[in-house]
């Protein structure tokens, strides 16, 4: 039995020896002890960096859709494909609907808002792009994927509103940042107002209507926007909400005044958010040259569809090592995996996905569906590094322990794919509103992931470099001297 499986007593061990670490680096498949003990017990550091991996491209034709973030466009770019998006989208509805001194009558307009980040896209910032939004006419179907066709859930005679846009700030009807800095613009398109009559009328009535985003679909099955003319670019839409505006009409008994006083108000009474459905609908065709690569066996990924990368790691021979070299008194101290990445050249500056997720294979599919996140035993997630040009997975000492507990390394252990993800973090666990944390920025210490989705939110691609991969294996050792 490995005394990794009896902390305490390694700790003690360690208390009561004074020991010299000596840090071994394999230079092929073996590794040698270097210096020598000067009391009776010794400690040694061990490190094993010789493991090799390849993998190769695997296609993938959908994914299920688990992102807040909307995709809206169509895109040709040299050296990638072609792609388009639109959305269908259900609603997450306000606890309460104001009421006080206002009417149905009261309701003056309404609106969708869309917020667009300065470089929340890929193609050409300047480009007119023409969206229409559609009211759907039946409940969107649960889990909904990347390829969903909205043909049948909306009547295309009965369009609700349409806008055009571009991506530049400049001349934004409105402006501004982010607790991140980060500068956003937003898009807005009338909707009738009856909408939100009914709105208020449906609040009055059935309260019981707005308690759970299941039950509000169940009245508003949601809307599809698609984009109606341009191309050239894809946008990426970060917040959507459905904003009412209107006024109510205070009596002189409550402001002191002689006649009614008439104030304008705005609430935004729908919004998307991780709660509800939310989907893009996802159009692509890969170039020639992606697909001669992938054929020619370079380790591709390409998303928000097209390639994951599957390739097998070396648990089984770790274990192996380990267990050979461990003696009575060992612990595991790390694990750690570099995989560099290079950029595809292209012409409109598409990129290495910002993070990938190593997950093992057999789980990959209800990874999404279940809405996980990383375990650090079966599921690792890794940020790329502009500087290194990597992904480093760091975290991997639960997954070494793991196979030691087992009484067999199967190959369904080390079979993993690599695929690009979104992940979001809990900036302020202690916040009551969701979108006031949830960021899809680099971690920092205080943040917590909160969700990993598939990677649907603007192409990005690269190729990964098994041949410069490092696999970095560590442990200590005590040796006890008669």
């Amino acid at each position: 039995m490995h005394i990794l499986n009896h902390p305490l007593r390694f700790a003690a061990a360690l208390a009561l020896t004074a020991a010299v670490v000596t840090m071994l680096s394999a230079c092929d498949d073996s590794t040698s002890m270097a210096g020598g003990s000067l009391v009776q017990d010794n400690v040694d550091v061990i490190m094993d960096s010789t493991y090799t991996v390849t993998g190769h491209s695997s296609p993938y034709t959908e994914v299920p859709s688990r992102t807040t973030m909307q995709l809206l466009g169509s895109l040709k770019a040299k050296g990638f494909g072609e792609i388009s998006s639109d959305v269908v989208t259900q609603y997450m509805p306000s606890a309460s609907v104001d009421t006080q001194y206002v009417t149905a009558d009261d309701i003056d307009s309404v609106k969708m808002i869309m917020a667009i980040y300065a470089d929340g896209f890929t193609g050409d910032s300047a480009m007119p792009i023409g969206i229409t939004v559609y009211p759907l006419t039946r409940q969107l179907p649960s889990p909904i994927y990347s390829s969903f066709d909205p043909t049948g859930y909306y009547d295309a005679s009965n369009p609700w509103g349409s806008t055009t846009f571009s991506t530049l700030i400049k001349g934004a009807e409105y402006t501004g940042a982010d607790s991140n800095g980060k500068i956003f613009k937003n898009i807005a398109v009338d909707l009738p107002v009856q909408l939100g009559r009914d709105l208020y009328n449906q609040y009055k009535e059935s309260p019981e209507t707005f308690s759970t985003p299941q039950s509000f679909a169940q009245w508003f099955p949601g809307l599809y926007i698609t984009s109606t003319f341009g191309s050239g670019r894809v946008t990426r839409i970060d917040n959507n909400v459905i904003t009412v505006y209107y006024h109510r009409t205070l009596p002189p008994e409550v402001t002191g005044q002689e006649t009614d006083t008439v104030v304008g108000a705005t609430a935004s009474y729908m919004g998307v958010t991780p709660e509800i459905i939310t989907n893009n609908n996802i159009r692509l065709s890969l170039s020639d040259d992606i697909t001669r690569r992938v054929a020619d066996g370079e380790q591709l990924v390409v998303a928000p569809l097209g390639y994951d990368v599957e390739f097998t790691f070396p648990g089984r021979k770790i274990v192996d090592d380990y267990n050979a070299q461990a003696g009575p008194l060992a612990v595991i101290n790390s694990l750690s995996f570099s995989l560099p990445a290079e950029q595809i050249s292209n012409d409109y500056g598409i990129t290495p996905p910002p993070y990938l997720l190593m997950v093992k294979k057999s789980e990959r599919d209800n990874f999404f569906l279940k809405n996980q996140v990383n375990d650090n035993v079966t599921s690792f997630y890794a940020t790329y590094n502009s500087s290194t040009r990597s992904y480093e997975f760091s975290s991997m000492r639960e997954y070494v322990l793991d196979l030691l507990s087992k009484d067999e390394v199967t190959d369904e252990d080390c079979e993993f794919v690599l695929t690009p993800v979104l992940v979001a973090f809990y900036e302020n666990s202690s916040s009551s509103s969701y979108y006031s944390y949830y960021y899809y920025t680099s971690p920092s210490t205080t943040q917590i992931v909160a969700q990993i989705s598939p990677y649907v939110t603007e192409p990005v691609m690269a190729r990964l470099n098994f041949e410069k991969a490092k696999i970095k294996f560590t442990f200590s050792r005590q040796s006890i001297k008669n």
